[in-house]
């Protein structure tokens, strides 16, 4: 394999031009809005060595290799390279909680293992082949997390990934535009048991999630040969946890062969299944319960994910990475029961609902009045919609301009929406 040959002797992959380096190769890979084979001559004379291409017309000399696609190269390249590699692939998805989840594994396993894992966000069809191909003869394990909003989008990326074991943290309703309805956001997440099904070794399974519990049945009562692994908090597993305390932070009692304690960074008792996915994969390849307790405590969350925040003013529960109904019940649910006064609630927009956003909206603001919130600032076109008599704002740039000019002081603040509303803007006014 031509592509191959050249990976091997220039191992860096480049997709953005204004990066390129020495010993690289640019991949043209084409967006909505642009076309990178008009940038390969740029990426060439900027360091990179070779430039792979989809339009014959750029093709000036030996240093571009015209394919097909060049998207589909990047793919094939990284799936080839993955069976090239002894690595263990793990495959990481679900609707909520997939990225701290591949975090605590990572935590895990490289307090006795040599490991790589996806890096920020990068879990689509781009970002998962430019993990694989960082895949080298001295690692152990590849945790790899899977990001969907369409149906069919987990199976291709676990055909390029080929994961030996997979995990699905939960699913839930979010990308319904994408997905259509929350059975097709089910049919697309069980894709990743699909091929463990058919090609994997096992699969690690939350036994108290029915649905995680349906979707797995061929793999639970049928496919024999296959091994799974179950984590709960209520029911006897093989892993077991029992949650502490959670004000703010997460404190868990675990038993895993035996019990231990773990004092966790993480804010919400919706974080505990992450924490027990990560024991049960880290106790099932044989790292000891107190490096386990170690890899989980060291693991502080950045990038606006169950962050704790304390301000001059005020106590932050920063979650503003992402929101959609479940993620936002469990927030919620949470945050009414950490025992503090004068609690305030800066709630965004759920993004990608489709049809059902306004209803979806009009749900979380019921939820916010049954628990008696009075403290709450609302923001985006959805919420504005919904009947409720709170302060809502059509955009953050509207929640500043009051934030600034209201103070809030000696409050305990929720701040969750969706990525697209930015709501982390109103961190420094806080």
């Amino acid at each position: 394999m031509y592509l191959y040959k050249l990976f091997q002797k220039y191992p860096i992959i480049c997709t953005d031009s204004r990066q390129a380096a020495p010993n690289s190769i640019f991949f043209a890979l084409r967006g909505e809005n642009f076309d990178a084979n008009a940038f390969a001559a740029a990426a060439l004379e900027k360091g990179c060595e070779f430039a792979v291409i989809d339009d014959a017309k750029y093709a000036v000399d030996e240093r571009y290799v015209l394919v097909d696609n060049a998207l589909t190269a990047l793919q094939d390249l990284a799936r080839f390279h993955r069976k090239q590699m002894s690595a263990t692939v793990i495959g990481i998805t679900g609707t909520n909680g997939k990225t701290t989840t591949k975090e605590l594994v990572s935590a895990v396993l490289k307090e006795k293992y040599k490991i790589i894992y996806t890096q920020g966000n990068l879990n689509n069809h781009i970002g998962v082949p430019l993990t694989l191909l960082k895949i080298k003869e001295e690692h152990d394990f590849a945790i790899i997390e899977m990001g969907a909003n369409h149906v069919g989008e987990i199976k291709t990326l676990a055909e390029i990934a080929c994961p030996d074991y997979g995990i699905i943290t939960n699913v839930g309703k979010a990308h319904l535009e994408g997905f259509g309805s929350f059975e097709g956001v089910m049919k697309t997440k069980a894709e990743l048991y699909d091929f463990i099904l058919k090609k994997g070794k096992g699969i690690f399974l939350n036994s108290d999630n029915e649905n995680l519990m349906q979707m797995a049945h061929n793999l639970v009562f049928t496919a024999k040969e296959r091994i799974v692994v179950f984590y709960s908090l209520f029911d006897t597993a093989n892993v077991q946890g029992k949650i502490i305390s959670c004000s703010p932070f997460l404190k868990m009692e675990i038993s895993a062969d035996q019990k231990f304690s773990v004092n966790t960074h993480l804010i919400g008792s919706y974080n505990a299944e992450n924490v027990l996915a990560a024991v049960a994969i880290g106790n099932y390849f044989g790292v000891e319960n107190k490096k386990i307790k170690a890899g989980i405590e060291n693991y502080k969350p950045t990038n606006n994910r169950s962050q704790f925040i304390e301000t001059e003013r005020n106590k932050l529960v920063v979650d503003a990475y992402n929101a959609n109904p479940s993620s936002m019940n469990f927030a919620i649910n949470n945050f009414a029961e950490i025992n503090a006064e004068n609690k305030t609630l800066i709630l965004g927009d759920m993004l990608e609902l489709g049809e059902q956003s306004v209803a979806e909206h009009q749900k979380i603001v019921e939820l916010i009045e049954n628990f008696g919130f009075t403290n709450v600032f609302l923001t985006g076109n959805f919420f504005s919609e919904t009947k409720n008599n709170f302060k809502c704002f059509e955009n953050v740039t509207e929640l500043e301009k009051y934030i600034a000019t209201n103070k809030i002081t000696n409050s305990y603040i929720l701040i969750k929406g969706s990525r697209g509303m930015k709501l982390e803007g109103v961190i420094g006014l806080l």
